[in-house]
């Protein structure tokens, strides 16, 4: 299992938001170039970057998500606010690995089946779950509908992945939710990277244990409960 540092954008920073809400912001570093350069130098080998402000229709961070991809510091997923074929081929022209595509990819299987088919392995479907509930919209509201039978419905699909992110425990160090993962996994035929509230070397060897393919690390890393050397070191590929 590979343990991927989360590089979160807003008005041009680094930023680790507390339950995803925009007040709630626990940590600010204003060179993003300079975070990314960092986790590659402490031995992570992919970057999981997000422009928060486009996801949530405040603007956006192109000129840095082009940036940090010029750079090449690390194999790059990019996500936030896309919404259109055109916009994910301009990212992956720009030097994206892959892209993650969250709330049109669950609500109109029509669109995620024919971008998957255009980029196929290089498109990551990000999959919010409140509970059992997935959520959509900057997680403002919950998808009707059965969220493991999503999971196997969007499995029949040439995905790159599936990032499945707790939002009950995002950004609270509260613990991973192992049972959710071990679902998801248990449904899914493509790689899963879990995200939230992980917080121990022990949560992500559970993860691993239970055949999570990747794990999204956020404020575990930037607050320093996880030490990022050690867990680059065990979780490298």
């Amino acid at each position: 299992m590979i343990a991927i540092p989360a590089l979160d954008l807003r008005d041009g920073a680094c930023v680790q938001l507390v339950g995803g809400e925009y007040a709630c912001e626990r940590v600010r570093l204003a060179d993003p170039r300079a975070v990314a350069s960092r986790w590659a130098g402490l031995g992570f080998r992919r970057l999981h970057l997000v422009d928060l402000d486009a996801a949530t229709g405040r603007g956006g961070n192109r000129e840095v998500v082009q940036a940090i991809l010029a750079d090449r510091v690390l194999p790059t997923q990019v996500g936030g606010g896309l919404r259109s074929a055109e916009e994910v081929g301009g990212l992956l022209r720009d030097g994206a690995n892959s892209a993650v595509v969250g709330t049109r990819a669950l609500e109109e299987p029509a669109w995620i089946a024919e971008l998957a088919g255009e980029f196929p392995g290089r498109i990551v479907v990000a999959a919010d779950v409140r509970g059992r509930s997935a959520v959509v919209n900057g997680w403002a509201r919950p998808l009707e509908g059965d969220f493991l039978a999503l999971v196997r419905e969007l499995s029949r699909l040439p995905l790159g992945g599936m990032l499945v992110t707790a939002v009950h425990r995002e950004g609270r160090m509260e613990g991973a939710d192992l049972p959710l993962m071990a679902e998801v996994v248990r449904h899914a035929t493509v790689p899963v990277l879990a995200a939230g509230g992980i917080a121990s070397l022990t949560e992500l060897r559970g993860l691993a244990a239970i055949g999570c393919a990747g794990a999204v690390l956020g404020m575990a890393l930037y607050t320093g409960a996880l030490e990022p050397r050690a867990v680059a070191e065990e979780f490298a590929a």
